[in-house]
């Protein structure tokens, strides 16, 4: 049974950073594609970023490219997303998940963490 840890969320004035931190047990990240999701009250569930496993391919949301890095610690089993230059409509919870490949929607992955709030304002 796959299980996340996620970690890093809070409030962050415009302009700040924050990174985020998806603990994976359960499987190692040679195996499984883990990607980042964020939902907005309101709104649907939209793909972030995701890194293909074994970390040979990343794709990012043209929201946020050129702002957001995925990356990962194989020794840790943890993948990160580095949040740079926020935005408040980058606000939303943020959700680490797993798939077989990286797919660009929620209904592809298989396994979920509970979610992390992100708060962006001054």
């Amino acid at each position: 049974q796959l299980q996340f840890v996620e970690s890093g969320g809070g409030l962050v004035q415009p302009g700040g950073s924050l990174r985020l931190s998806c603990a994976v047990s359960g499987t190692t990240l040679d195996l499984h594609a883990i990607g980042w999701f964020r939902q907005a009250p309101g709104k649907e569930r939209e793909g972030v970023s995701c890194r293909n496993s074994g970390g040979s391919n990343t794709w990012y949301a043209d929201s946020v490219k050129g702002r957001f890095t995925i990356s990962a610690d194989n020794a840790e089993n943890t993948v990160y997303l580095q949040m740079n230059s926020l935005k408040p409509e980058d606000t939303a919870v943020y959700y680490c998940a797993a798939a077989w490949g990286c797919g660009y929607y929620w209904n592809e992955y298989d396994y979920w963490g509970q979610g992390i709030q992100v708060t962006v304002s001054s």
